[in-house]
């Protein structure tokens, strides 16, 4: 009987990007079973088990077996008894875009029965609800295209023998709202805005007048000293409660000019320190 060293358990709402992560954890090497009713979740391990060479496992399972799913948690309860511990991988996205994605997909929502889709969506969340707060990663979906989230999964799960401590750094835009699977909130607004600069006003925080702008600032330099402490204070408990992955989103008024040179800085400080790290500039190119 084979060890399985690595499970994920992949779940989230429906349209938030469930076959997407599948996709990636496959090529990462993970033996993948998509869709499975969360009811036969101990016998597929089970038989897993059994198999000769599959150390990695995910595990895509949703809410359609809404029946039997309140019993998932005490699945994974028992396996984690039995020496199999899971990270769970949540997926999520505001109501409107999963909406737009179902609707463009010509999909009815799995619970949405003869009611509206947005029915459906508020059943699924509350049928998700132990989940989501159990999660080990949550992803928000709403403004990441396919290559992003690809992009969020690897950072997550590759390397995932790793003990270390893995960072996604966020930048956004007030308001196009905060980022809901966010960790931690840093606001840039209290920096001088470029966009009051003539010809600072059509680059970005990756252009470089902007990014020497932005992190020439005596308050900018201070805030990557303290913030890059607080993180450090951080680390070791997020660790020790067996979080590896830590999303951290800095903010700006429109996500285009501070908060991404300040993603971009204190990216650089987290992997001065080993901590893998990915950017994302979330809301860039929007205006």
């Amino acid at each position: 009987m084979t060890a399985i060293d690595e499970f994920v358990l992949v779940t989230g709402m429906t349209g938030a990007g469930r076959g997407t992560a599948a996709k990636v954890l496959e090529k990462l090497g993970y033996y993948v079973i998509d869709n499975l009713p969360p009811e036969l979740l101990s016998d597929a391990v089970a038989s897993i088990q059994r198999s000769e060479d599959i150390t990695r496992l995910a595990v895509v399972v949703d809410a359609r077996s809404r029946k039997f799913f309140g019993g998932l948690v005490d699945q994974l309860e028992d396996l984690r008894r039995n020496g199999i511990s899971s990270q769970i991988l949540f997926l999520e996205a505001a109501d409107e875009v999963l909406v737009r994605r179902q609707e463009a997909a010509r999909r009815p929502h799995p619970l949405s029965l003869e009611g509206r889709l947005v029915d459906g969506l508020e059943l699924e969340r509350e049928l998700l609800r132990v989940l989501r707060g159990r999660a080990n990663i949550v992803v928000d979906t709403s403004n990441l295209n396919v290559n992003q989230l690809s992009q969020r999964v690897r950072a997550a799960f590759e390397d995932a023998d790793s003990k270390g401590l893995r960072a996604s750094v966020v930048s956004f835009g007030f308001k196009y709202g905060i980022p809901i699977d966010a960790d931690m909130v840093a606001d840039m607004r209290f920096l001088p805005n470029p966009f009051w600069i003539d010809k600072l006003r059509p680059q970005s925080g990756l252009d470089a007048p902007v990014r020497d702008y932005v992190r020439g600032q005596p308050r900018a330099a201070e805030f990557l000293d303290r913030y890059e402490g607080l993180v450090a204070l951080l680390t070791d408990g997020f660790l020790q409660e067996d979080k590896h992955f830590l999303t951290i989103a800095i903010g700006c008024t429109g996500g285009r000019h501070r908060s991404v040179a300040m993603s971009e800085a204190f990216a650089e400080r987290l992997r001065a320190h080993g901590v893998r790290t990915l950017v994302v500039h979330r809301d860039l190119g929007r205006e």
